[in-house]
């Protein structure tokens, strides 16, 4: 099984690295399912229904989130009618749509994909560990599980990452928009990566105009952040590998590709 994890979206930058290099890539590397976190694909923050079927239809078949899923409302009523589309499993219960799922792969095999929340520096949320044992106790026999873990404190991911080695076969960190150089396969088998970076705008604060970003930090006063609508983008994801040994890794690589301005 090799799995493509495509790290934040980030805008219409975002957007149009995704339309054209993944379908480069997923024939390079013969990928057979295909993840990417979206919680910032419309205009930086949030995503809505029109955005998150242009994604699948680009060939990625199963988005993650964060904690920016709910900027757009429309989430509210698209999430529990499109499963493609996750939002993290630890909200409290009564939150719409669906955490976790299992998806058929183009080998025709079956992946598991979970998404998750962290709690260090992020909102308060249900413990994404006892979250985990609990999906995990649910789930069919899959050939391969994998995590998104959406998160700030890269002792969180690794911990979490420990905490589930040999259980699943990647848990791959998002939200910092900055591509880890720790990619490594645990003693148990499972791949694991502080935080797959961004696919969006390379000339910005982490996906953000860099004058706006620049001037609240001079200043400390609040301003609106928006995306560069133009400009050169780069493109970050790993490639996991698994074979049939119960879904554990034995390849994860991290990805680099770059878009010049349009």
């Amino acid at each position: 099984m090799r799995i493509l994890f495509l790290g934040d979206i980030v805008g219409r930058p975002g957007r149009r690295c995704v339309a054209a290099l993944l379908p480069d890539l997923l024939e390079e590397y013969r990928v057979d399912f295909a993840i990417a976190n979206a919680e910032n694909a419309a205009a930086g923050l949030g995503l809505t229904e029109k955005i998150a079927r242009e994604l699948l239809d680009m060939g990625l078949d199963v988005l993650t989130s964060g904690n920016h899923i709910w900027h757009q409302k429309e989430a509210l009523q698209f999430l529990p009618r499109l499963p493609e589309v996750l939002r993290p499993a630890n909200y409290p219960p009564a939150a719409p749509g669906y955490g976790w799922g299992v998806y058929r792969a183009h080998n025709g095999e079956d992946v598991a994909v979970v998404n998750l929340q962290g709690r260090i520096f992020m909102d308060p949320m249900d413990c994404p560990f006892r979250g985990a044992d609990a999906i995990l106790s649910e789930l069919p026999t899959v050939a391969a599980t994998v995590v998104d873990f959406h998160a700030e404190a890269t002792s969180e991911k690794a911990a979490l990452a420990r905490y589930l080695d040999g259980r699943v076969t990647a848990v791959i960190g998002t939200h910092t928009h900055v591509q880890t150089a720790d990619e490594t396969i645990l003693a148990g088998g499972t791949a694991f990566l502080s935080d797959v970076g961004m696919t969006g705008p390379s000339d910005s604060v982490i996906g953000v105009i860099p004058e706006t970003s620049v001037a609240r930090f001079v200043t400390g006063i609040p301003a609106k952040f928006e995306v560069p609508k133009r400009g050169p983008c780069i493109l970050s994801a790993v490639m996991i590998e698994s074979g049939p040994n119960g879904g554990t890794a034995h390849a994860i690589q991290r990805i680099i590709k770059r878009l010049s301005s349009e």
